[in-house]
């Protein structure tokens, strides 16, 4: 799939449009066509075989439907080249540091010269910006931070991402017949929210491992060979990700698995336990100290915990964080499961920046095989996302009661409503008590204090018609850090006052993440798992949202998606 290689393309040109003078609703389209791209279930190539289909995209259009078609004939859009032709190299770069955005770099550009990072980075370094309009020594120590986050983040992709790679990787070698058993390890077994190399196991029918191996090197999306050994392949991939590939007997297969998904505390403490019992504990199995010939264990992940004396522990919870206290003792959670999940609490429509209408966003809902869904657009303050105003709210809900009278997933009417800078909501309490359900979010003043922010966010949790607080610490993955928040204090806070705190499944987002999911969990906060979703195929995202709280010790009381409609409504009617 080249669906993420495309989307790239025209996020760019958003940018390089945000560069200029350009019309903003004319940006958004660039941005909105990447988003529904990047998250089709199918191959853009595929679709693109047929170009009425591909246009009638919701996002997508005519215009978008021939840039992509070129873009897969030629390997590039005039579009993008005009554009790029415009900038120096390094803007480009420049346009990647989260928090400084088009406006200000344009600004650096064109009166001071500044074209790349390294020269950015320098007159931060000397306070040499504080002199332009807007800017001063809180902004330049934006930059450096950003500069930093940048280089690490580079290093890394999101879950996601990572997933489809794997899963892409995995459809091609399963038709190979000599592979016996072949999972993902590392990071990404335990669904870490972002991965660095990806590394997969496998097993293989004898004498078949050097062809596997030189299999796995000759894949169509490999880019360069790294290694192509008798049992280990290495390889980098049309999206510059380091894969390693790894073939074990199959007699120590379960040992091997569980020793390289890690973590690397995790397994520390593993062998110190089976140091206390006169074992050894490797990649080759569970031995008795006194015989290393031959293992007591090794053949599946569930024997090797057995012959330490411990349950099976879910790879999830791998990290050393209790799981192996907990095991010993018996008392390991009931992870969530995605079939525990009756319906999705945030999913925008046409309402406000949507691509789905509120018929579709129900019809796959049902697809799903949820219960119930609940539709919440964005509040009338944020323009730039086509915030609804009130006469058109009182529209959606009408529209909503009607479509109820013949859907068979029951359709909540919601709104993400903004805290203000001053912590006041985006619409009068009288419009509110309207509403089915109610998410609170920040998406503005992300510079305020630590103090000014969690201030928000508790003026929020006061009013008794907010049933949830949507991503919590308005961070996205690999291009914007947190804003400043003092979230344990936001999740005792919450605890208090019996308001929701969102899990945001969307793959920039995970917000909040596990740790905190945890905490809120100790806390006996409830949590609500939400897609974000702005096509009906991000709707897909909610196994992302899973996974977080299984990372989070979550179970299945502990979400309250896994509620049924009648319980649901129950649920969101105490609060008021």
């Amino acid at each position: 799939m080249r669906n993420k290689e495309i989307a790239e393309q025209f996020y760019l040109i958003a940018q390089l449009l945000s560069l200029t003078d350009e019309n903003p609703f004319k940006i958004r389209a660039y941005e909105k066509a990447a988003q529904v791209i990047e998250s089709l279930p199918q191959a853009i190539e595929e679709l693109a075989k047929d170009f009425d289909k591909l246009s009638s995209i919701p996002g997508v259009g005519k215009s978008i439907a021939e840039k992509i078609v070129e873009y897969l004939n030629t390997g590039k859009i005039q579009r993008l080249e005009e554009l790029k032709s415009k900038f120096p190299e390094g803007i480009f770069e420049m346009l990647k540091i989260p928090g400084l955005g088009p406006k200000r770099i344009r600004l650096l550009y064109e009166k001071l010269g500044i074209k790349d990072v390294k020269t950015l980075q320098e007159y931060a370094q000397k306070h040499l910006l504080k002199e332009l309009p807007g800017f001063g020594e809180k902004v330049e120590k934006n930059i450096l931070e950003g500069i930093k986050f940048l280089s690490f983040s580079e290093q890394r992709i999101l879950l996601f991402d990572a997933i489809k790679i794997v899963e892409e990787i995995l459809l091609e070698l399963k038709r190979n017949k000599d592979i016996i058993n072949i999972d993902p390890c590392g990071s990404l077994r335990r669904r870490k929210e972002t991965i660095g190399d990806i590394d997969i196991l496998c097993c293989v029918k004898p004498g078949k491992e050097k062809s596997v191996i030189e299999e796995f090197t000759k894949l169509p999306m490999v880019k360069k060979v790294l290694a192509c050994g008798d049992t280990k392949g290495s390889v980098i991939t049309s999206s510059n990700i380091q894969v390693d590939l790894r073939v074990v007997p199959k007699e120590v297969y379960g040992a091997a698995l569980q020793y390289f998904t890690g973590s690397k505390q995790h397994n520390i403490h593993l062998r110190e336990i089976a140091n206390k019992k006169q074992l050894t504990l490797s990649e080759y199995g569970v031995f008795k100290i006194d015989r290393k010939d031959k293992p007591i264990a090794g053949k599946t992940e569930k024997e090797v915990y057995n012959a330490l004396g411990l349950e099976y522990i879910e790879p999830e919870l791998r990290e050393d964080r209790g799981e192996i206290e907990a095991a010993l003792a018996g008392k390991l959670p009931k992870l969530l499961e995605l079939k525990d999940i009756k319906g999705d609490t945030h999913v925008h429509s046409k309402y406000s920046d949507g691509a789905s209408t509120i018929k579709e966003i129900a019809e796959y809902a049902e697809e799903l095989g949820y219960e119930w869904i609940i539709v919440c657009d964005h509040s009338q303050s944020l323009k730039v996302a086509g915030g609804v105003e009130i006469k058109d709210l009182y529209k959606k809900i009408e529209e909503i009661k009607n479509l109820n009278k013949n859907s068979k997933v029951k359709i909540l009417c919601g709104q993400e409503v903004d805290i203000l800078s001053d912590g006041k909501l985006d619409y009068p309490d009288e419009i509110l008590k309207e509403l089915d359900f109610v998410i609170a979010a920040i998406h503005t003043g992300f510079k305020q204090s630590e103090e000014q922010i969690t201030e928000r966010v508790m003026r929020a949790i006061d009013n008794k018609y907010v049933h949830s607080i949507s991503h919590p610490t308005g961070r996205l993955l690999n291009k914007r850090a947190a804003y400043s928040i003092n979230i344990p204090k936001i999740i005792e806070y919450a605890a208090r006052s019996g308001v929701m705190l969102e899990i945001n499944a969307f793959p920039e987002r995970l917000d909040l993440d596990d740790i905190n999911s945890k905490y809120a969990k100790d806390k006996g906060v409830k949590i609500s798992i939400g897609t974000d979703a702005h096509h009906t195929s991000q709707m897909d995202y909610m196994i992302l949202g899973v996974y977080v709280a299984r990372r989070g010790w979550l179970e299945k009381n502990d979400v309250v998606n896994t509620m049924s409609y009648d319980e649901l409504c129950k649920f969101l009617k105490k609060r008021r």
